[in-house]
């Protein structure tokens, strides 16, 4: 078969580490390092996205090839680039971690101007303590949402990929004590660019500013070249870019139910991309305190209400990264925390709005709220009360609660429940009548923003369970279901129930770890 070449614009234009040797070091004035992937025993191909492949410019013919198989599996290297891992740090949890780094990420280079990344391919020098290796139920979580978002329109990294490979992998899932072996697996993860925010907070911390402005000149040409040559003016158009394209984000995650888990600033993307999927979950019953992650479970950081105000503070710490090539004018981080405050009401309000079918107006958004108050009121399922109300709005006005809404609830609603709901509706259904369009086109507009389909924690789990036992062919079929998650799919129904009692309090479902 006639393997691409591959190219790398990140390796090719930026300095990187001169020592090869692959072992834990602190790497300073260099933006990454020389990774060889580590071979893996016996890789197959368990999935892969057809719309990634197309992308790259790849066939189905070629990505099925053994030869095109050892590559996603790391067990030949890309023709054309070195592998390489990056030198970044980050904020974790609020604190400053200092240098992290791709631990268990490969760059492969680039095809058709994207990136391919091998994540569990092995350590790097920045691995520390761990493997660089993944485990098959983290890699089945972060193959399936990375296209998932997409299909939803969530800006996001996408997978090429799901490789089993052969081998065992250690792991602590819960860090209780309990160390079992799984099944190890490697996903191919593609994005124009992979730079996080903790790619430039990494220089500025050590005051490598000449490095810091390498970085800063390198984003301009590539990703950003309508700001001009590096500049002040420059530099702060793009952090003004990014604050308003993370706002856009935030706003989008808000009104689909996504909590990313852990939004550290080596997890945050330059180009507003949702990056690194860890313990991710979506929103089953509205709670706005609701973390998927372990390890935040006491302190609740990265909770599903908070993730807006966790954006506008990680802007603030890739301003103060970039301070050096701003000429210390603090007055330009001001502008870009302002812009992203007046991007995240704007598009936090548009996308609620759509998600009700009415237009933006000082009372709609009261009108947001006060649903926000009756979902908080008893466990109900998010997804299904948006998706449901397309069929409240073609109605008569509702003088008791509509039958159709009560399968949103996971428990039978109380009588003043049902007091406050039919009386938000009513406003609700009274203020979609002041639109300037029928009900049913209102209707139809709402299910184009409210997804049937979403990827539940516990649909994910079961796929993984099947997998683990043998049986990967449910990665494919719940792909399939995510593929298009506005539209009916007779006979699909059942991947659009609200949580099972008993996946209430499983592992995999109600709460997850960063281990992978």
């Amino acid at each position: 078969m006639n393997v691409p070449s591959f190219t790398s614009r990140f390796i090719e234009s930026l300095p990187g580490d001169q020592l090869v040797a692959n072992e834990p070091r602190q790497v300073r004035g260099a933006l990454w390092s020389k990774a060889m992937p580590t071979p893996v025993s016996s890789p197959t191909l368990l999935a892969h996205s057809r719309e990634v492949a197309e992308q790259l410019g790849l066939t189905e013919a070629q990505l099925k090839d053994p030869a095109f198989l050892s590559i996603l599996a790391g067990n030949a290297p890309a023709p054309g680039v070195t592998p390489f891992a990056a030198n970044y740090g980050g904020h974790q949890f609020g604190n400053w971690a200092g240098q992290l780094g791709d631990g268990r990420a490969i760059g492969l280079g680039e095809l058709n101007g994207l990136e391919l990344q091998l994540k569990g391919a092995g350590p790097t020098p920045y691995s520390r303590r761990g493997d660089g290796r993944a485990v098959l139920r983290s890699s089945i979580r972060e193959f399936l949402c990375s296209e998932a978002m997409h299909h939803l329109g969530v800006p996001t990294t996408r997978a090429l990929s799901l490789v089993l490979t052969g081998d065992r992998v250690m792991r602590d899932m819960f860090y209780d004590g309990h160390p079992a072996f799984e099944p190890g697996a490697i996903v191919c993860r593609v994005a124009p660019s992979f730079l996080r925010f903790g790619n430039f907070e990494l220089p500025t911390s050590r005051e490598d500013v000449a490095l810091l402005r390498q970085l800063g000149a390198f984003t301009l040409q590539h990703y950003f070249p309508t700001f001009g040559p590096p500049s002040k003016e420059a530099f702060s158009q793009l952090l003004t870019e990014v604050a308003v394209r993370t706002a856009r984000l935030m706003a989008h995650w808000q009104a689909v139910g996504f909590v990313h888990g852990v939004m550290n600033t080596d997890n945050m993307s330059i180009l507003g991309l949702t990056i690194d999927y860890g313990p991710y979950g979506w929103v089953d019953n509205f709670d706005p305190s609701w973390t998927p992650n372990t390890t935040d479970a006491e302190q609740r950081r990265y909770r599903y209400g908070n993730q807006p105000a966790i954006g506008l503070w990680n802007i603030e710490r890739l301003g103060i990264a970039l301070l050096p090539l701003l000429e210390d004018d603090e007055a330009l981080v001001e502008q870009a925390l302002l812009a992203y405050q007046k991007t995240f009401e704007l598009e936090g309000a548009r996308r609620y709005t759509a998600k009700l079918g009415v237009t933006p107006r000082d009372e709609t958004v009261e009108l947001t709220y006060a649903l926000f108050s009756f979902l908080s009121q008893q466990e109900t399922d998010m997804t299904i009360f948006f998706r449901a109300l397309g069929e409240v709005v073609t109605g008569a006005k509702p003088l008791a609660f509509p039958e159709v809404l009560l399968p949103a609830f996971y428990s039978p609603p109380t009588e003043a429940t049902l007091r406050t709901g039919t009386d938000w509706l009513q406003l609700w259904w009274q203020r979609t009548r002041e639109e300037d369009a029928a009900p049913s086109v209102i209707a139809q507009r709402m299910n184009a923003v409210n997804p049937k389909y979403v990827l539940r924690n516990y649909l994910a789990q079961e796929v993984i369970d099947s997998a683990q036992a043998g049986d990967a062919s449910g990665v494919t079929q719940l792909l399939e279901v995510l593929r298009h998650p506005f539209d009916e799919q007779p006979g699909q129904e059942r991947f659009a129930q609200k949580r099972p009692d008993w996946a209430r309090s499983k592992p995999g479902c109600s709460a997850l770890s960063c281990s992978s």
